[in-house]
């Protein structure tokens, strides 16, 4: 995210007012972001740990919203939103459901 720091206020306001209306709509799930303090571990079946990612990952930064929607078009829309808030564009996945989950 590139924004300059005297926009980051209202990125913080028009973002979380797209949260907002994304419940109000009832398309909200969860979101949240990746605390950049905490560095990331791999974590092996053995339960052995060793710092840092995945070594061919770019880093994983900022946050992330999973949002219930029932066509990819309206999914593009709400990224659109959020992208617009947040002055950076969003990736969008689609989020494989596991009924054992």
């Amino acid at each position: 995210m590139v924004a300059p720091e005297d926009e980051m206020e209202a990125v913080g306001r028009d973002s979380h007012a797209v949260i907002r209306e994304a419940k109000e709509a009832g398309v909200y799930v969860f979101g949240g972001g990746i605390d950049e303090a905490v560095p990331p571990v791999l974590v092996s079946a053995d339960g052995s740990i060793a710092e840092g990612g995945y070594p061919w990952a770019p880093p994983l930064n900022g946050g992330f919203a999973v949002l219930e929607i029932p066509t990819r078009e309206e999914a593009v829309a709400w990224a659109a939103r959020l992208a617009k808030a947040c002055r950076c564009d969003q990736e969008l996945r689609v989020f494989g459901f596991d009924p054992e989950s």
